[in-house]
């Protein structure tokens, strides 16, 4: 199991000094990008769930359900259930649009290093010209895996969000 975590270590290492320091970049927004994304998953399937019956129970314990007051408490609830289902996604949302635009600075960074390498060493050497492309790619390539990877479950998770809301407003009726 040790060999395995250090080879697994060297790989990962090889694979960033090849794409260069913006993979650290990428690296970064990918895990806020998840750590944001299981918290809002948490906050979705475990403490939601009691919001949510918490709201219900105080409506149906409600006499007045039908008045102007009783409409706007319905509204005040739904909303702030709302807003905290919501917590967090604009965040989320901007580090998923985020990776691909840090991969694009290391393609400018690798293109960068291309072009050094042809002022100093001319054309002629398409052994250092290699590097440069490859840090060029890599960072793009990675900055769209982990874009990619996000968006599917953010768009799930946002669906799921609305979904939930609309299951929570038609929970509490106005007679």
């Amino acid at each position: 199991m040790q060999f395995y975590l250090m080879g697994l270590w060297e790989t990962v290492r090889d694979f960033i000094a090849t794409g260069g320091d913006v993979l650290y970049l990428v690296f970064i927004a990918l895990l806020v990008m998840w750590i944001v994304m299981i918290e809002r998953y948490w906050y979705l399937f475990g403490v939601f769930p009691k919001d949510r019956e918490r709201i219900i129970k105080q409506w149906d314990e409600r006499k007045d359900t039908t008045s102007w007051y009783a409409h706007k408490i319905r509204e005040a609830w739904v909303s702030e259930v709302s807003v905290k289902l919501n917590e967090r996604m604009l965040l989320l949302k901007t580090m998923i649009v985020m990776c691909p635009m840090i991969g694009l600075l290391g393609t400018v960074t690798g293109m960068i290093a291309v072009f050094e390498v042809m002022a100093v060493q001319g054309t002629g050497n398409p052994r250092l010209m290699a590097g440069g492309i490859s840090m060029a790619t890599i960072p793009t390539m990675a900055g769209m895996v982990a874009a990619l990877s996000g968006m599917f479950f953010a768009s799930r998770l946002d669906a799921r969000i609305r979904r939930e809301q609309d299951k929570l407003l038609d929970s509490l009726p106005h007679h």
